[in-house]
């Protein structure tokens, strides 16, 4: 090989080197940037005012914290899978007009009798609240926690709107669909984690302040009051 030949050679190897470097490059900066958004979106869903949130604070004024917690851990799992079933099969969902009209009314009932529930909860003094049983068992809570996130209109709409916005436009950029609905799954998981642990940790700063029956009326009565008019809103 003659010199200008090796010199040429190497010049058009380094050349590609850098243009594959720059092209990695330019998708590990995509990707991140994606996640970001994707992380301030997710967090920004699970910590606005919603029926799930609401009842989180129900149950952090509630002496035993395993409710409260296990509660959060039920929905933050239930959200993370109605993720998965929106990024697999939401669209096909959505296709079917009667499934489109009815969902939501049937999970507004559902909703509405929780807020129903939520006032007219009995209160106790606070020489009894030491020894009060809790409403719903550890377990039951997880599993209040799942149906509700499950039944929340809200949780369907921002989970949509989430793979529509991050999901597909990833796996258009090549990433693969699996791997970026897993992604969003993971992501939407640690937000609501979090999210809705803020509101089950105001339930128990609030407590505090709920040391007489009157005050606990008044309480369940707002937040059954608040559960009611954020379905009405979805439905509005």
């Amino acid at each position: 090989m003659r010199p200008s030949t090796a010199i040429a050679f190497n010049t058009n190897a380094h050349f590609f080197f850098r243009l594959r470097v720059r092209k990695q490059l330019s998708v590990v900066f995509s990707m991140l940037t994606s996640l970001l958004a994707m992380s301030g979106f997710a967090l920004a869903g699970a910590i606005t005012p919603g029926p799930v949130n609401v009842l989180a604070l129900r149950h952090g004024t509630q002496p035993h914290r395993s409710v409260a917690w296990l509660y959060v851990l039920g929905a933050s799992i239930s959200y993370a899978a109605v993720v998965w079933v929106m990024g697999q099969s939401g669209q096909l969902l959505l296709r079917v007009p009667v499934l489109a009209a009815s969902a939501p009314w049937v999970c507004a009932i559902y909703l509405l009798w929780l807020a129903w529930r939520v006032a007219t909860a009995p209160v106790s003094s606070p020489s009894s609240q030491a020894q009060v049983t809790p409403s719903l068992r550890p377990m039951q809570a997880f599993g209040q926690g799942a149906a509700v996130q499950a039944l929340n209109p809200k949780a369907w709409l921002v989970a949509l709107s989430g793979v529509g916005m991050f999901v597909i436009p990833l796996t258009a950029r090549g990433t693969a669909a699996a791997s970026a609905l897993a992604w969003f799954c993971g992501i939407s998981l640690l937000a609501c984690l979090v999210g809705i642990g803020c509101w089950a940790i105001l339930g128990k700063v609030l407590a505090r302040w709920l040391q007489t029956p009157q005050r606990q009326r008044l309480f369940n009565g707002l937040l059954a009051a608040l559960l009611a008019g954020s379905v009405l809103g979805v439905l509005a």
